[in-house]
């Protein structure tokens, strides 16, 4: 019988919010707990406690990231009625190159980047986990023949190609017109 997690309490919650407020806007690469523990009122002695190494705060940091990004998959998924690869990219990068996600999509590159480089520890997994949390809700957004067809899987690995490249682009440009314009591209050829 699998071993479930302790519930959170509060006060982890709640500087678990904050400290993701903080990475949002700081990043995680040189994460310091003494400046942290500052910025979000506690000490680290408090973070050193709740989340038990600073590894473990990455860990429930990066968690969060991708309850985000889960969140805006979930959206996607109609049960019964797959809304199609293409309307799925479409979605996904309205939502992607949105200016209000910018500090999020930073964090999950810099997450990405970090668990292809240091595949151990705190960022262990995440680039993985992401790509296939990624294919599985491409997947459910084809319709049955398409998704289980002999190219259904490279038709959504080519679309999360797509989309992933245009963000990393916009992400150091910020060149929303252009990366929308190539993604539009890919469209029309997923549509035709």
């Amino acid at each position: 019988m699998p071993v479930e997690a302790p519930t959170p309490s509060a006060r982890q919650t709640e500087l678990l919010e904050a400290s993701y407020r903080y990475a949002l806007t700081h990043g995680l690469a040189d994460l310091s707990l003494r400046p942290l523990a500052e910025a979000v009122g506690s000490s680290t002695r408090v973070l050193m406690f709740l989340f038990g190494s600073k590894d473990g705060l990455v860990r429930a940091l990066l968690a969060r990231a991708r309850e985000d990004e889960l969140a805006l998959l979930a959206g996607l998924r109609r049960a019964g009625r797959p809304v199609g690869l293409a309307s799925a990219v479409e979605q996904v990068w309205t939502w992607l190159a949105a200016d209000e996600h910018r500090a999020l999509l930073r964090l999950w590159a810099e997450a990405y980047t970090r668990s292809l480089v240091e595949p151990e520890g705190a960022w262990a997994g995440f680039a993985r986990a992401t790509v296939h949390d990624w294919l599985d809700v491409l997947a459910g957004c084809q319709p049955r023949p398409e998704r289980d067809g002999a190219d259904g899987a490279a038709r959504r690995t080519l679309a999360l190609a797509v989309l992933r490249g245009a963000l990393l682009d916009l992400l150091a440009t910020d060149d929303e017109p252009r990366t929308t314009a190539a993604v539009r591209e890919q469209l029309a050829l997923l549509r035709g």
